[in-house]
């Protein structure tokens, strides 16, 4: 039978595997609004998101990290078999629903993994209430929030702009959305690229490498820099489906959904709530969306959208708890 080292081996390269995919699968949130607004090439709009993820991952704390790490569920339930079993779980979800161009949470499919994997191990007494109610606060901070403060922000921008040319208009934003395109990027870095240091500190502690939870910067750097390759490998699909069949949108729009979504996110960071980035991106656009008219929505995409998300959670709460089941067979 295989050995605890050969499960740790297996558990750090299943994470950062799910790193990879979340910035694979991420790299929309940021880029998208520039991309679809020809604002950036995506070549150059993914360059600058991968390198910025790894800034905000790095230099903004680790606040985020340790409620994955030690917040859902009780540390002392939690085993390999049950990070393992989370982070199977993010891959396949995540790989599944790119292939059609879905954007889901590998946020929530993070939590929703640990929570089936930790039920598995030790039933309901395993869930540690404070972390979920973080959760649910950033459930709240990553729809409502995100879609508020774009109505505001855009309907600012209107009120402000109302007499300029429509071609001024054009010219300004196309620089300032160059500056809110890096801001949704550090941002995503901030929240998302912690999540995964969690979960590969955690991994260390339960494997004997580490005596108790902290995030070494040697992690940071690993995980930060794994989430900016798969960022520089794009997700294409998922970036026709925000950029392009969400809403129409001019530089001015895509400026205000980017600012909407990069405050809301560091906003969550800064009190360790961990959160949906695309949760909150894609609200903000929708939001933007609607202050030209509500037609101008494409709602049946935005519906789909809103499917996938509510199926995340029970859907990878069930993968979670099968492969602790199958990873608790094999090992």
């Amino acid at each position: 039978m295989p050995d605890v080292s050969t499960l740790l081996v297996l558990t750090l390269a299943l994470v950062l595997a799910a790193e990879f995919v979340n910035g694979w699968t991420d790299a929309p949130n940021a880029i998208a609004a520039a991309v679809s607004t020809r604002v950036l090439s995506p070549g150059i709009a993914v360059t600058m998101a991968a390198v910025l993820n790894l800034v905000g991952a790095v230099v903004t704390g680790t606040a985020v990290a340790t409620t994955i790490g030690t917040g859902i569920v009780k540390p002392e339930f939690i085993d390999l078999h049950v990070v393992a079993a989370a982070m199977l779980t993010i891959v396949l979800w995540s790989s599944l629903t790119a292939l059609y161009g879905i954007p889901t949470s590998e946020s929530h499919e993070l939590i929703a993994g640990l929570t089936g994997a930790g039920l598995a191990a030790a039933g309901p007494s395993v869930l540690l209430w404070a972390g979920w109610r973080k959760v649910i606060i950033g459930l709240g901070i990553s729809t409502i929030l995100g879609f508020l403060l774009s109505v505001i922000i855009m309907t600012a921008l209107y009120w402000i702009f109302r007499r300029t040319r429509l071609a001024t208009i054009r010219s300004t934003f196309s620089k300032l959305q160059i500056l809110s395109t890096a801001f949704v990027a550090f941002s995503h870095g901030s929240n998302d690229g912690q999540k995964f240091m969690g979960a590969f500190a955690l991994a260390l502690v339960l494997g004997g490498t580490m005596a108790e939870f902290a995030v070494p910067l040697w992690v940071m750097f690993l995980c930060g820099g794994v989430m900016a390759a798969g960022t520089a490998s794009g997700g294409w699909r998922i970036i026709k489906t925000i950029g392009f069949k969400l809403t129409r949108r001019e530089p001015v729009n895509g400026f205000a959904a980017q600012s909407a979504g990069a405050i809301a996110i560091l906003l969550a960071s800064t009190f360790g709530i961990p959160l949906s980035t695309t949760h909150t991106v894609t609200s903000s656009i929708v939001g933007v969306g609607t202050t030209s008219r509500f037609s101008a929505v494409r709602w049946g995409m935005a519906g789909n959208i809103i499917i996938a998300w509510i199926l995340t959670f029970p859907v990878c709460a069930g993968l979670g708890y099968f492969f602790f089941w199958l990873l608790n067979m094999i090992f």
